[in-house]
């Protein structure tokens, strides 16, 4: 029997409706919104980068847009103090409370040693959290519609965050910030969302703010408009290394850290769970031009590539295995480089099968958690 999915509440006392598209091959999921005086019945489309939060008390974060009718496919972002020395893995020094329960989170989320510890780390302890994909042949974490127990979705967070009574100063901050980029986008506010710990109201005052916008389109209108604050001293960048200087996807405002990423429209997923089979060939390392760029700001990131140029000997493909599309798991690569810039590479080259087409071409995976050395650079000059 299928369990409700509770959305927790900012406020108490507001009411939410969501309408959400839903396209025939996501899954639908009833809950419940808890509120102190009103119950409303939805369904959650899960979306890459929505939270939730398990029976067990971990919190993942959605990953891309392909999921099973009773699966969603995720990565672990926060792990309970309870279940802290079953990770092997090395934390951060700070710590989170989500409703009175202290939460760790690892050093490095994104390495390939660490997937595979929290891999192992579920299959030996819970095992439904672990799931083996016939059309990519391997385990994957993949945690069961029924272990799911709370649901954050960026834009209904934001919405909660609005009518919520008695903020402090960071929620104040969010909202100023959120008001900031849509008026001087024109970007609709229904077209934006934040995320993170402001989303689980689990932030304090140092917090990052975390937003996410929806579509391609709002994505590189807003883009252009941080530019442009920039520009007039409004914002300013914050730049860490190399790719957050390609990607110009953090700032600061008001001396708070703020990121935005793109979630794609549901008009715009385009694949759906089942459709494709990939079959991994060998590692590649090369370099390339972005012939497009259109769909690099989501997750996973894709680019369309041409003029191929292997590294080395082993990297050499015949005409015929020569990869048309690069596509990037791990976020950093978002929106890394544009249209006719030239990147090199380092990933897994992939045979991909369209299943109702009986098509087949190649594609470069950045993030198959079975090499470290796995990356995507902007080239110089």
């Amino acid at each position: 029997m299928l369990n409700q999915v509770h959305f927790v509440m900012l406020s108490r006392t507001c009411s939410l409706n969501i309408m959400v598209s839903c396209n025939k091959f996501f899954w639908h999921v009833v809950f419940n919104l808890i509120e102190e005086s009103a119950t409303t019945a939805e369904t959650w489309v899960p979306m890459d980068g929505d939270a939730f939060v398990t029976s067990e008390g971990f919190i993942f974060n959605v990953f891309g847009y392909e999921h099973l009718a009773e699966r969603v496919f995720a990565f672990l972002k926060y792990i309970p103090a309870q279940f802290k020395k079953l990770f092997h893995i090395n934390f951060l020094e700070s710590t989170w409370t989500y409703k009175g329960t202290k939460l760790f989170r690892a050093e490095k989320l994104y390495t390939a040693t660490n997937y595979h510890m929290f891999l192992e780390t579920f299959k030996a302890n819970f095992p439904n959290y672990v799931y083996f994909c016939p059309f990519r042949a391997k385990e994957v974490i993949s945690v069961p519609i029924a272990s799911v127990k709370t649901v954050y979705v960026p834009n209904a967070c934001l919405q909660h965050l609005s009518r919520l009574k008695n903020r402090d100063c960071l929620q104040e901050r969010t909202l100023e910030l959120v008001n900031l980029f849509s008026t001087e986008s024109k970007i609709g506010m229904q077209d934006f969302g934040v995320h993170g710990s402001v989303a689980l109201n689990m932030h304090n005052a140092e917090s990052d703010i975390d937003l996410v916008v929806y579509g391609a389109q709002n994505f590189r209108k807003l883009e252009r408009t941080i530019q442009r604050l920039v520009d007039a001293g409004t914002l300013s960048y914050k730049f860490s290394n190399r790719l957050d200087a390609a990607r110009k996807y953090k700032g600061k405002y008001l001396g708070s850290t703020f990121m935005y990423n793109g979630v794609r429209k549901a008009e715009e997923v385009n694949v759906k769970y089942g459709q494709f089979r990939y079959a991994a060939v060998n590692p590649v390392r090369f370099e390339c031009r972005v012939r497009d760029d259109s769909e690099s700001m989501f997750r996973p990131a894709t680019y369309s590539i041409d003029s191929y140029v292997p590294a080395d000997a082993a990297s050499a493909l015949t005409e015929a295995n020569v990869p048309k599309r690069l596509v990037s798991m791990v976020g950093c690569y978002r929106n890394i480089a544009r249209k006719g810039n030239r990147i090199r590479v380092s990933g897994m080259l992939e045979q991909v099968k369209n299943l109702e087409t009986g098509e087949s071409f190649y594609q470069v995976v950045v993030g198959t958690a079975t090499s470290e050395d796995e990356h995507i650079w902007p080239c110089s000059g």
